[in-house]
C-alpha cells in the first residue's frame, strides 16, 4: 500500500495528558493503575482513571454533547497542540475533504447508566442527560467532527479491542480511493459500570495491578483513554513518521476467547507486513496486545516466538495504563509511533516472572534503542484482529 505520514499525534491516558508525559512514564516505568475507586459499588480491583476529568469542561458551544466520554475527547484533542495540526490541514484541503473515523466499544453509556439510575415518576431520563446524542455509540465520532469543525465523512467503528486499530486501515483505504485527502484517526473509551461489572463477571479482572505475560497473571486493569492521529498522503509530510501497513481478520472463534493457535491473529500480522513489504526480521519493536489474561497472553506470547527472531523486541503496555478497550488501539499506536520517534524500547511492566514461551522476546525493562520498524496488535472480542506496521520516514523512502 501507499505509505501514509502520521503528521501528528496524541494521547492521553492514566499515564498524564499528551507524549511528553507518556514517554516520561514509559522511561522511568512508572505506572498509572490504581486501586478502584471510581465504581457505584465496591469492586476490588485496579483501574487506570485519568486525572483531573471530573473537572474538566467543554466549551459553552459544545455544552450539548457533555458526557464522560466526550469530556475525554476533548482533552485529548487538545493536547500536543493535535487541533493546530487538523485546522492546518483544513485549510490545505477543506473541511470536507478529511474524515474523521473513530473507535470506541463503550461510546457515553456512563451517562445512560446514570439516566437509568435516576428515572422520574414517569420513567423517564432526567432532564440533564435527556439528550439522544449522547445515548448512541456514533456520539464520539459526532462531537470530534463539531468540534474539529470538519465536514468530510465520519464513521464510527466498534469491534471491541481493536477498534481504534482498525480505523487507520478504513482511513488508508478511503485516501486510496480518493475518497478524503486527511483523516483524524483514533478512539476514545471511559470507565463506567458496564464494563467494570461485566468484564468482573467473566472472571477477566484481576485484584491486582495487571501483569502481561509474567506466569501468575490472572486478569486484566480496566483503563480510560484518549488517542488520536492525523494521517495524510506522505508527500505532505515527508519527514513523519508513516503507517506503511495494516492487517485485519476476523476468525469469529469465540464470543471471548482467542483462536487457540492466534490463527486470525497471525494472518492480521501477516498481512500488515506484505502491505509494507517488510519482513519479520526487519521489525525491531512489536506493541503487544497483552492483556494479562492467561489465554490471550499465551496465545499471543506462541504467535511471536513463530514468527520472530529474537532480536525482535516486545512488550505489553497495559501494565501502565490499564486495558482502554476500544481506545487501546489508538492509544498503542502512539506508543508503538513514540517508540520509533524518540528512540525507546517500552518495557513490560508488570512482569517479575515472564512465561517461558516469550521470554526470548519480551522487554522487561525500557531502555534507549534505534527503533526504525514498529507494530501494534489489537486483537478484539469475536476474533476481531488488527495490526499496524509503522515505520521511520527514511525507512520508507
Amino acid at each position: 500500500m501507499p505509505a501514509l505520514a502520521v503528521s501528528a499525534h496524541t494521547a492521553t491516558s492514566a499515564l498524564g495528558r499528551g507524549l511528553d508525559a507518556h514517554e516520561d512514564a514509559l522511561r522511568r516505568m512508572r505506572g498509572g493503575l490504581a486501586h478502584n475507586n471510581f465504581s457505584s459499588a465496591p469492586l476490588d480491583c485496579w483501574i487506570g482513571r485519568v486525572a483531573g476529568l471530573e473537572a474538566a469542561t467543554l466549551p459553552a458551544t459544545l455544552n450539548e454533547w457533555e458526557c464522560r466520554n466526550n469530556r475525554l475527547a476533548w482533552m485529548g484533542l487538545q493536547q500536543d497542540r493535535f487541533m493546530d495540526a487538523v485546522h492546518r490541514a483544513a485549510s490545505r484541503y477543506g473541511s470536507d475533504r478529511i474524515a474523521v473515523l473513530l473507535g470506541t466499544s463503550t461510546g457515553s453509556i456512563a451517562s445512560t447508566e446514570q439516566g437509568y439510575r435516576h428515572l422520574d415518576v414517569d420513567g423517564r431520563l432526567p432532564a440533564e442527560v435527556r439528550r439522544p446524542i449522547i445515548h448512541c455509540l456514533h456520539s464520539l465520532s459526532a462531537f470530534a467532527r463539531t468540534a474539529l469543525e470538519l465536514s468530510g465523512p465520519c464513521l464510527t467503528v466498534s469491534t471491541a479491542c481493536s477498534s481504534s486499530a482498525k480505523v487507520y486501515a478504513m482511513a488508508a483505504r478511503m485516501m486510496q480511493a480518493d475518497l478524503i485527502d486527511a483523516a483524524v484517526v483514533g478512539g476514545t473509551d471511559t470507565l463506567c459500570d458496564s464494563v467494570l461489572f461485566g468484564f468482573n463477571s467473566l472472571g477477566l479482572v484481576s485484584q491486582q495491578a495487571c501483569r502481561p505475560f509474567d506466569v501468575e497473571r490472572d486478569g486484566i486493569s480496566i483503563g480510560e483513554a484518549a488517542g488520536f492521529a492525523l494521517l495524510e498522503r506522505a508527500e505532505r509530510a515527508p519527514d513523519a513518521t508513516r503507517l506503511a501497513g495494516y492487517g485485519e481478520s476476523s476468525d469469529a472463534h469465540h464470543m471471548s476467547t482467542p483462536h487457540p493457535e492466534g490463527l486470525g491473529a497471525e494472518r492480521a500480522m501477516r498481512d500488515a507486513l506484505a502491505r509494507a513489504g517488510l519482513r519479520p526480521e526487519q521489525v525491531d519493536y512489536i506493541n503487544l496486545h497483552g492483556t494479562s489474561t492467561r489465554k490471550n497472553d499465551e496465545v499471543e506470547a506462541a504467535l511471536i516466538a513463530r514468527l520472530f527472531p529474537e532480536t525482535t523486541r516486545s512488550s505489553s503496555t497495559k501494565g501502565y495504563t490499564g486495558h482502554t478497550l476500544g481506545a487501546a488501539g489508538a492509544l498503542e499506536a502512539s506508543i508503538a509511533l513514540l517508540a520509533l520517534e524518540r528512540g525507546l524500547l517500552p518495557g513490560n511492566l508488570g512482569c517479575d516472572t515472564p512465561d517461558p514461551l516469550c521470554e526470548d522476546r519480551l522487554q522487561p525493562e525500557t531502555r534507549a534503542r534505534n527503533v526504525r520498524v514498529a507494530l501494534s496488535n489489537s486483537f478484539g472480542f469475536g476474533g476481531n484482529n488488527a495490526c499496524l506496521a509503522f515505520v521511520r520516514a527514511e525507512e520508507a523512502a
